[in-house]
């Protein structure tokens, strides 16, 4: 009979101990939520390549022999992320998404515009960045909107949306079409174009690094950048996405951005 008492008083016992410490649980606040962790897809045991044009700066370019930039940092964040390295490899802009196609790059990532062009030969992550894009000219220049560059010689970076778009707008007759958007600019210092259509960030850092130069007030195109993957590739193109919303919740891709682009 004391074994059963006993039994009974310990099985009272442990249910007020449960009760007790259920009811002193606090509840979670949300605001103190983790960032959710990402899940990926594929296991990558080599290096990430990531294929670029460094010559755009802020967003790839080269100090020596080390590449730097908006895009380097954000695809190295996505390499870790993915457990892995980043290997970069320069190439001519328009080469890059032939490099993502014929599988010599797993990826192109260089300011790059989603199009509907180019979306028909390779598919795009979700974007990650807003690029404008701008128009330089002398600044003696009669140039002073859009409408002006009408029947103008107008330099571009080939392959790039403001070389396709100012083809568009204003004649593949009036556009010249560079290699690098620093040859473009070359050519205008030299009166060889009147204008050169680039993207907003690249474009400050040619007018300051280039006296007599200045950038329209009127914008000429915005746009999203994104990163281009191979069509059958759709496993990377995920735990690219799933990457890039883990960066972007933890605030890692602003903190990268605001460390090249200053607030005006």
């Amino acid at each position: 009979m004391k074994k059963v008492l006993l039994f009974m008083l310990a099985a009272v016992l442990v249910f007020s101990f449960t009760a007790c410490t259920n009811t002193a649980e606090p509840a979670q606040s949300p605001e103190a939520s983790p960032v959710a962790e990402a899940t990926y897809t594929g296991t990558y045991t080599e290096p990430l390549k990531m294929g670029t044009n460094a010559a755009f700066p802020p967003y790839e370019y080269k100090e020596g022999e080390a590449f730097k930039g908006i895009d380097v940092e954000i695809a190295t964040a996505i390499a870790e992320e993915l457990g892995t390295t980043l290997e970069v490899v320069d190439m001519e802009f328009d080469a890059i998404i032939t490099a993502v196609q014929q599988g010599e790059v797993n990826f192109g990532m260089a300011g790059m515009t989603v199009t509907d062009e180019r979306k028909e030969q390779v598919d795009f992550t979700s974007s990650y960045a807003t690029g404008v894009q701008v128009v330089i000219v002398s600044e003696d220049s009669a140039i002073a909107t859009l409408d002006d560059l009408a029947g103008k010689k107008i330099g571009t970076q080939l392959g790039t949306t403001g070389d396709m778009y100012s083809k568009d707008d204003y004649g593949e007759e009036n556009v010249t079409s560079y290699g690098k958007g620093a040859d473009a600019v070359i050519a205008l210092k030299g009166g060889d174009v009147d204008a050169v259509i680039i993207d907003n960030e690249p474009a400050k850092a040619f007018v300051a690094e280039n006296e007599g130069l200045k950038i329209l007030e009127t914008e000429y195109a915005i746009e999203d950048y994104a990163i281009a993957v191979a069509k059958e590739n759709t496993a990377l193109l995920a735990d690219i996405n799933a990457a890039l919303e883990k960066l972007t919740a933890d605030g890692t891709i602003d903190a990268i951005v605001a460390s090249y682009i200053k607030a005006e």
